[in-house]
């Protein structure tokens, strides 16, 4: 036999405790029943970890009246979806429009008639489990389509990297260290999280360097460099312009990590806090990883060496407070490394390397 559902929780809230008791007596053997005889003690409870699943609320009330109560309900994100149904002998149309214009969903006019509150909640809890289930299928959606576009931007990304590089793990790598710089930073884990899902796109301008410049074993020449420093505003012009703010971002990246932070870089020359702060944590990242990695110009640097570069490059490609925290998370940042080596061959998926740092 399975296990029955749990009873959902009626919060009564009345300075009146004849009619905390009456209420409490219409409704105990349906549902679960808790009572405040103030305001204050209704926001405690509503405000709790376990919040009711529907309040019915007197309006006249020392202290927070109802209506202020109902009104600080409504402007908690957290709890502003709780069905509020006035309890009152207040039956005048301007009460009740009022009410009704903080949210309130129904008026219940005292004396109470125990059909018609049984009723009425009835009728409110079940219009509140469908717009509960409503709102978990559209956030389920939600998140079906974010992982769209985060596959999209990594395919994408490895796409431009296979041009340049032999197996594509750049592209996972940098991302990973991009991440552990913005936690570093003070940034978020969102903001965090999103970072690591755009960075791959920094380079997808490079789709649209010939591959003469692109794979040439030497230096460029100034003709070959010009065309090179296009592929910033190259990968902008793919992605384009979106409300999306995780493609928004990856457009940012795309188009601002060869900036400096002394206003030497391109495309557009920009200097100090002119840099998109994502574009800034990416061009460490991107830099660190590729002087490690072996190039078709150049050998891969050792640790040391490239943190000798790294260091030196503090005020002037790189904003040198962004740089501390690179340093603070380069034992992470170098584990990273090993578990995404070019020597194990392309790998499919950026995995979730921060449960196992």
């Amino acid at each position: 036999m399975s296990a029955l559902l749990p009873k959902q929780t009626i919060l009564v809230v009345d300075d009146a405790p004849e009619n905390l008791e009456l209420l409490s007596e219409i409704l105990k053997d349906e549902y679960r029943v808790r009572v405040a005889a103030n305001g204050e003690k209704a926001l405690q409870i509503a405000l709790s970890a376990e919040p009711p699943d529907l309040i019915l609320l007197d309006i006249l009330m020392p202290g927070l009246s109802g209506l202020e109560v109902c009104r600080r309900l409504k402007a908690n994100p957290d709890r502003r979806r709780i069905p509020v149904i006035f309890v009152t002998a207040m039956t005048a149309d301007a009460d009740e429009e009022l009410g009704l214009q903080l949210g309130a969903v129904d008026y219940i006019t005292k004396p109470l008639s125990p059909p018609i509150v049984k009723a009425r909640v009835r009728t409110h809890l079940a219009l509140y489990d469908q717009s509960r289930e409503l709102e978990r299928m559209v956030q389920q959606r939600t998140r079906e389509l974010q992982v769209t576009r985060r596959q999209i931007i990594r395919r994408l990304g490895r796409a431009a990297e296979f041009k340049d590089n032999e197996t594509g793990n750049h592209v996972i790598r940098m991302s990973h260290y991009a991440r552990l710089i913005a936690q570093a930073y003070g940034l978020g884990p969102e903001m965090a999280d999103m970072i690591l899902h755009t960075a791959p796109m920094h380079d997808i301008g490079k789709i649209g360097i010939p591959d003469t410049i692109l794979l040439k074993p030497g230096k460029l020449d100034a003709a070959e460099w010009k065309v090179m420093r296009e592929h910033p505003v190259m990968g902008a012009a793919i992605i384009g312009q979106h409300e999306n703010e995780l493609l928004d971002m990856a457009r940012i990246i795309a188009l601002s990590h060869h900036e400096k932070w002394d206003g030497s870089g391109y495309p557009y020359g920009l200097a100090r806090e002119a840099i998109p702060l994502v574009g800034r944590i990416v061009a460490i990242a991107d830099v660190f990883d590729a002087l490690m990695s072996e190039r078709p110009y150049k050998p891969a640097f050792s640790v040391d060496e490239s943190m000798d570069y790294m260091t030196k490059q503090a005020g002037q490609h790189f904003d040198p407070e962004l740089l501390q925290s690179f340093i603070q998370v380069l034992p992470d940042i170098l584990k990273i490394r090993e578990v995404y080596a070019d020597e194990k061959g392309a790998l499919d998926d950026f995995g979730d390397m921060g449960d196992t740092l």
